[in-house]
């Protein structure tokens, strides 16, 4: 597939096919693309939870749920979670200095390669950042001192691609000055 019509495709999924369970050579090409991911001075400051136990996925998708939202991800074969990790000497000395949380940037390229990488594998997703961080840590044994960011839902998306809704690109970009 085309790059553009990579990216023009993936889309936050909402729905997954509960008996179709997530093959493991894509979930391992999947978490490849997000090892392979750049991070400021190659700190990579993060680590991935996978999460494809049946059971235990239930549990997980049931703690992202609140005030009506994220009901779905308790149907989603695979959770990835994201936990931030140490930034190394050089990035930590790099954020100080330019007053730039580099591992946030860094997380973010990283999720953005997971969730293409599942698009490639035909594969949905969904980012979600709403979630009872205590009971998913506790669920699956992250500790306590470290921060889990963000919970990807993986699965076979059983919802029509959506038309993208996005800003013109006069909004968005511009030329040698703002």
């Amino acid at each position: 597939m085309d790059f553009l019509q990579l990216v023009a495709s993936r889309q936050s999924d909402r729905a997954y096919d509960m008996t179709r369970p997530v093959e493991p050579e894509k979930l391992e090409r999947i978490l490849e693309a997000a090892r392979l991911a750049p991070s400021a001075c190659n700190a990579q400051p993060w680590k991935f939870v996978v999460i494809n136990d049946p059971e235990l996925s239930v549990k997980v998708g049931k703690a992202t749920a609140g005030l009506g939202m994220n009901k779905f991800a308790k149907d989603a074969p695979v959770h990835i979670l994201v936990v931030e990790e140490s930034m190394n000497i050089t990035s930590f000395l790099g954020a100080k200095i330019k007053d730039k949380y580099f591992p946030l940037v860094d997380i973010g390229i990283a999720t953005a390669h997971i969730t293409l990488a599942a698009e490639s594998e035909g594969l949905g997703s969904c980012i979600l950042g709403w979630f009872d961080e205590k009971e998913i840590k506790k669920l699956t044994g992250i500790p306590a001192s470290k921060r889990l960011l963000l919970v990807i839902t993986i699965g076979y998306s059983v919802k029509e691609k959506r038309k993208k809704a996005r800003k013109p690109k006069e909004k968005v970009v511009s030329y040698n000055k703002y």
